[in-house]
Order: C-alpha cells, then structure tokens, then sequence
C-alpha cells in the first residue's frame, strides 16, 4: 500500500514540477492568457466573453433592471 501512495505521489510531484518549467525559468513567466475577451482572433469576429456581453447588453438596453440595490 505505501509502495503505491509514494509512486503516485512522485507521479504527481514530478508532473507539476514539469507543468511549471517553463513558468519558473522564463523572465516573466506567467500563465497563458486564455480569456476569451483578450483574444485577438476572436475580438476581430466580434465574440466576448459572456461578462462582457451581459454588460454590454445591460448598458444598451434602457428597460434593464437594476440587479444592484
């Protein structure tokens, strides 16, 4: 039993070790940014993500409910 704990376990440490290489080595290494909003290709198309479009469809539409009290 503890023969196969410690092998998962050195299983998992040694895939995020190598998950984070790439963060850890460069200058400014941080995650991608796979926000919908920041992604040119997808703005150039016209599509957001739904935050932005809930807002955007709260801001243009004049018989919106104020959701905030």
């Amino acid at each position: 039993m503890w023969k196969t704990f410690l092998t998962v376990a050195l299983l998992l440490l040694a895939a995020v070790a190598l998950l984070s290489v790439s963060i850890l080595i460069k200058k400014n290494g941080r995650f991608p940014n796979i926000h919908v909003g920041r992604n040119p290709a997808m703005r150039k198309r016209g599509i957001g993500c739904v935050e932005s479009q809930d807002a955007q469809a709260q801001k243009s539409n004049p018989l919106a409910v104020n959701e905030r009290s």
